[in-house]
């Protein structure tokens, strides 16, 4: 029975290269090392009670051959080690040619195979990086590529803000390829995780409607429009009070207005300020009592002893404005003109 066991791939240093581990415990096991990487191999669980063991690649070339604790041959020494105590087999730089099906072979004590397991090993070339590369279409879909540098036997997978992207999301493609294209309703965080059995490597990439918006109104006629339009060349479920031109004059002419009250209301403040720096003046101006054409008339029909009664007639009074003065006048001042005594 065929036994296919899983990598724990783990990526270190650059120096270090990536070293990916598997275990050969079992017959027939598939295991990976990455292309100029490190391999460690679990071949046995120690060697303690194995009389004997051999290790071929593909069946006629002996790699190792040891006796309980000891290492007789080892043909990759240069770039290898064996740990007899715990049976792993690590061989570091791996190449291409480090590929093949391997062999263990343990013996009695009589010189007879007692057990025989094989392993798969195959080398591959890991992820080095990932490219995205997105375009508008023009019905606001959107196409992407994902491509990596090196790599062998990539696997591509699709996440949007962390959610397996769905086919319903999907006008082509699917979550496996490396070309997809977007329905135009899809935005967020589009990742494409490229991987293979000795690597993997994402890239994301913030993604937007292409300027497409959804537009959802009822016409003054009664239409109803519900759907995708370019944002920039809208016109549908506009106001025509509002469009973009009339709203371009309004911002003009409110902008005039605005520029027109502000030189106003400066105007006005230096008016005002010029006159109150001028000196008080009094509220009102005095005014001065002109009195003209008295005469003095007897009075008929009455006398007293010997002085007859006067009676002083006024005509003709006058109030004149009076210049202002610094110095307050006197008190009584009283102009006469044209006085005349009749009998």
């Amino acid at each position: 029975m065929e036994a296919v066991v899983g990598l724990l791939v783990m990526l270190l240093g650059v120096s270090h290269g990536i070293e990916t581990h598997c275990d050969g415990r079992q017959n027939e096991t598939q295991c990976y090392g990455a292309l100029g990487g490190t391999v460690v191999l679990q071949l046995m669980d120690n060697t303690s009670e194995i009389l004997r063991y051999q290790w071929y690649k593909n069946k006629t070339l002996k790699i190792l051959d040891g006796r309980e604790d000891k290492i007789v041959y080892n043909l990759m020494k240069d770039r290898s080690v064996f740990t007899p105590s715990n049976g792993t087999f690590r061989i570091n730089n791996l190449s291409r040619t480090d590929g093949a099906e391997y062999t263990l072979e343990t013996f009695d004590s009589n010189g007879h195979v007692s057990e025989q397991r094989t392993l798969q090993l195959s080398i591959q070339a890991p992820v080095s990086s990932v490219l995205l590369d997105s375009e508008c279409l023009s019905q606001g879909e959107m196409k992407v590529s994902c491509s990596s540098e090196g790599g062998d036997s990539p696997q591509y997978r699709w996440t949007l803000d962390g959610d397996t992207l769905t086919d319903a999301q999907l006008l082509s493609g699917n979550n496996e390829t490396n070309n997809i294209t977007l329905k135009r309703d899809v935005s967020g965080l589009l990742v494409c995780s490229v991987r293979n059995h000795v690597s993997n490597v994402s890239k994301g990439e913030k993604i937007s409607t292409c300027g497409f918006i959804f537009i959802n109104c009822t016409l003054p006629d009664g239409t109803n429009i519900s759907q995708w339009v370019f944002s920039a060349n809208n016109t549908l479920c506009v106001d025509p009070t509002t469009t973009p031109t009339m709203i371009t004059v309004l911002a003009g002419v409110l902008s005039a207005l605005v520029i027109l009250l502000i030189v106003g209301v400066a105007v006005v403040c230096s008016h005002k300020k010029k006159q109150n720096n001028k000196p008080k003046e009094e509220e009102e101006d005095d005014q001065e009592l002109t009195y003209a054409d008295v005469k003095i008339v007897q009075r008929q029909g009455r006398q007293m002893h010997q002085t007859a009664e006067m009676e002083v007639e006024y005509g003709q009074v006058n109030f004149s404005g009076r210049p202002r003065k610094t110095v307050k006048p006197s008190e009584d001042e009283s102009v006469y003109a044209k006085v005349r005594k009749s009998r």
